[in-house]
C-alpha cells in the first residue's frame, strides 16, 4: 500500500510489468519481494524465499539489488540458532502513525517521510468499545508494527487519531451530546502521547479523509474540496484554501446533526430528527427489518453490489437525503470538488448519483463551472493516509497539541 499514488515504490514498479526479458522478470519478483515484507514485517532472506517462491540465490541477488536502490535495509540477526540477513524496508527520516478509531473498526498505518505507507493493520472493535481498553489497543498495535519494521517509537515524529463523529478535536474529549460514552472524559492525546511518548494530534475523521484526498487521492490538484464520509455516520470534512477549516468548536462538517425531518426521531445528540437519523447505519437497515431482520451495514451494501432491489433503493434514497443537506454545505462553501467516501461510497453510482443529482437541483452548484462531485479514490486509506500527513506537518511546525485547537 502506498500513500503517494504512483507508478513507482522506490524504484519498484507497482503495476505489472511486460513479460519476455529479463530486466522484466526481476522486477516483478523485485515488486513480489517488497509486497511479502510490507505485508508480514521483517523478514530474513530464506523467510522471503519461503513467502514468494522465488530461489533462495535470486532472492539474494534481488536483495543486493534492492538495497542498492535504497529500497531495502539488511541487518544481521540470529534465528534458529543461525546468523541471517533480516531485510527491511528503507525508512527515510522519521516515521508517523496514523490511527483511525471507527464505530466498528481499528485501523494503524505506518509512513515514513516520504508519504509511504511501510506496514498497516486493520482490527474490528466491538460496538460500544471502552476509551482505556482501545488506546491501550492501539498503542500495543503501534509497537509491534513498529517492531516489524525493526524501527522503535523514538523513530516516531508523532501520531495522527481520527475520532468518530461528535468527538471534538479542540478538546480531545466527546462533546457533551450523549453522556453515556465512555469517550467523554477522555483526554485522547494525553493518554495516548503519555503512552507512546511521542507527541499526539487528534482530528476527526472526515477531516482527515479530506486532507488524504486532497494530497493523495480525488482531490488533487484543488485548493477547496468537501470530504462527504458515509459511514455508519454521515459527516464532511472541509478544506478551504488548501487547509483543513474545523471552526471554533470543531463542529464544522458535523452535517449528520443537520435537521432533515422536524417530526423524526430524537437522535444521539438530543436534537430531533437529524441527518444521522435518517441515513445512519441504523436506520438503513431498520428499514430493511421486513425482509431481511438481521442485516448489517456490510450486508446491506454487499446485496445492493449485487442487485438486491431493496438494499439498492436503500442505498439510492440515503444518497439523495445526504445530497440535499450537503448541497446546502456546497453553496455556503463553493467547492471545487465533492469527494465522497466511508463505507456506503462502496457502491459508487449507486449512491454517489442521487447524491449528485440533489446538487445539481440546486441551480447554482449545477451546469459549466459547477461543483464536480466524485468518489474519493483512497478508498478505505484516506482517513490513516491524511493522519500520516497531519502527523508530520504537526511535526513540521512544532505543534504537539491537537489541530483543532487552531482554528485554521
Amino acid at each position: 500500500m502506498v500513500i503517494v499514488p504512483t507508478a513507482t515504490i522506490r524504484g519498484v514498479r507497482t503495476t505489472p510489468p511486460q513479460l519476455g526479458s529479463q530486466p522484466a522478470l526481476r522486477e516483478a519478483n523485485s515488486q513480489r519481494i517488497v509486497t511479502a515484507i510490507r505485508h508480514h514485517g521483517a523478514l530474513t532472506q530464506v523467510e522471503i524465499a519461503a513467502a514468494t517462491g522465488l530461489s533462495q540465490a535470486t532472492v539474494s541477488t534481488i536483495v543486493k539489488h534492492l538495497v542498492g536502490q535504497g529500497v531495502v535495509d539488511t541487518r544481521t540477526t540470529v534465528r534458529t540458532g543461525r546468523r541471517a540477513q533480516l531485510v527491511t524496508l528503507a525508512q527515510r527520516s522519521g516515521l508517523a502513525v496514523g490511527v483511525q478509531i471507527g464505530s466498528r473498526s481499528l485501523r494503524v498505518l505506518v509512513g515514513d517521510s516520504g508519504y509511504e505507507g511501510l506496514s498497516e493493520r486493520v482490527l474490528p472493535l466491538p460496538r460500544d468499545h471502552r476509551a482505556d481498553t482501545t488506546l491501550d489497543r492501539v498503542a500495543l498495535l503501534i509497537v509491534d508494527l513498529l517492531e516489524d519494521l525493526g524501527a522503535d517509537l523514538s523513530d516516531v515524529v508523532g501520531v495522527g487519531i481520527a475520532l468518530p463523529p461528535s468527538r471534538s478535536p479542540g478538546t480531545e474529549r466527546l462533546r457533551p451530546v450523549d453522556a453515556a460514552d465512555e469517550w467523554h472524559e477522555t483526554d485522547v492525546a494525553e493518554v495516548l502521547s503519555r503512552r507512546l511518548g511521542v507527541p499526539v494530534v487528534v482530528e476527526q475523521d472526515a477531516t482527515a479523509g479530506a486532507v488524504g484526498e486532497l494530497r493523495f487521492g480525488a482531490g488533487r490538484g484543488a485548493t477547496d474540496i468537501l470530504y462527504v464520509r458515509c459511514s455508519y455516520l454521515v459527516n464532511a470534512g472541509i478544506v478551504l484554501g488548501g487547509r483543513p477549516f474545523r471552526g471554533r468548536r470543531g463542529l464544522s462538517g458535523e452535517v449528520g446533526h443537520v435537521e432533515v425531518d422536524p417530526s423524526g426521531a430524537i437522535c444521539t445528540c438530543g436534537s430531533r430528527g437529524c441527518l444521522n437519523t435518517v441515513v445512519g447505519a441504523d436506520a438503513l437497515t431498520d428499514l430493511l427489518r421486513i425482509s431481511r431482520p438481521r442485516i448489517t451495514l456490510r450486508d446491506l451494501i454487499a446485496l445492493a453490489l449485487e442487485g438486491d432491489a431493496g438494499c439498492r433503493q436503500v442505498i439510492a434514497d440515503a444518497g439523495a437525503a445526504i445530497g440535499a443537506v450537503v448541497a446546502g454545505l456546497a453553496l455556503a462553501l463553493d467547492p471545487e470538488k465533492v469527494v465522497v467516501g466511508g463505507e456506503l461510497a462502496q457502491t459508487g453510482e449507486l449512491l454517489i448519483g442521487p447524491l449528485r443529482d440533489a446538487l445539481s437541483r440546486r441551480v447554482p452548484l449545477a451546469g459549466v463551472g459547477g461543483v464536480d462531485v466524485v468518489a474519493g479514490e483512497l478508498g478505505s486509506e484516506s482517513e490513516v493516509q491524511g493522519l500520516v500527513a497531519l502527523a508530520f506537518d504537526a511535526a513540521a511546525t512544532g505543534a504537539t497539541a491537537s489541530a483543532g485547537k487552531e482554528q485554521t
